[in-house]
């Protein structure tokens, strides 16, 4: 950890690309540390839930360092170093929804269509971003990509998980919503740098031509990934003083 404070000094000021890889590794290790802190000050039925939380800022800030060495080493995209991080942080984010929602009758078939679903779109979104970026394949591969995405979608807007989150009271209710709004639109933030980052991202087209798609997805990584657990957070202690 200490080498990371050293290496700041090797981003030019005009490196945006690695600089934001920086900012994303700090903000998601300090929300590390705040959530696993705070395990002991929440309430019990809550606690999982949090660590969870910790743990997804954690296992992102551990491969945002990494991310950041590359992107400096080799000057290009860190692909194959965001999806690891993908395929292990965003099953888990999904998993806030079984957890949240668990004590209303959540069954565990619910946490594996979740965990399934979140598999299936970056899987797909991976082929095509990385397997056939230039043969013009990547935008079909988006397309299936988004079934997986749309199907998580309805699950938390009008399938089990909202159905369960409204019986299991107004707090979780309440954080469902805010959880499902990171989805859909914080989600969204994704397929716009899909696009950016692929010659056929969009219908054999490369839209947003000299957009770093890696800006685009740092954000969206801090922003999503912080945020969702601060609703998280944000539910045990409003449930606890509603108690």
């Amino acid at each position: 950890m200490y080498s990371l404070f050293l290496d700041i000094h090797a981003i030019a000021n005009n490196n945006y690309v690695a600089f934001t890889f920086f900012v994303g590794c700090m903000a998601m290790l300090a929300a590390s540390v705040f959530f696993f802190f705070e395990v002991s000050n929440t309430d019990k039925k809550w606690r999982t839930s949090v660590l969870v939380s910790g743990l997804i800022t954690f296992i992102a800030a551990v491969h945002y360092y990494y991310m950041r060495e590359y992107n400096l080493a080799t000057n290009e995209s860190p692909t194959f170093f965001r999806y690891v991080d993908w395929i292990l942080t965003v099953p888990l984010m999904c998993v806030e929804f079984y957890l949240i929602t668990k004590k209303a009758g959540a069954k565990i078939g619910l946490l594996w269509r979740l965990i399934a679903a979140s598999v299936f779109m970056l899987v797909t979104g991976y082929i095509g971003e990385a397997i056939f970026p230039a043969e013009k394949q990547s935008w079909v591969w988006g397309f299936v990509s988004s079934i997986g995405y749309f199907y998580i979608v309805y699950l938390i807007w009008f399938g089990e998980v909202a159905k369960l989150a409204e019986s299991a009271g107004p707090a979780v209710a309440k954080a469902n919503r805010a959880l499902a709004w990171f989805v859909l639109v914080g989600w969204a933030i994704y397929p716009i740098g899909y696009i950016a980052g692929t010659e056929g991202g969009l219908f054999g087209m490369k839209i947003f031509s000299g957009l770093s798609m890696d800006i685009i997805y740092n954000i969206g990584d801090a922003v999503n990934k912080i945020g969702f657990g601060l609703v998280i957070y944000a539910l045990s202690q409003s449930d606890k003083k509603a108690e």
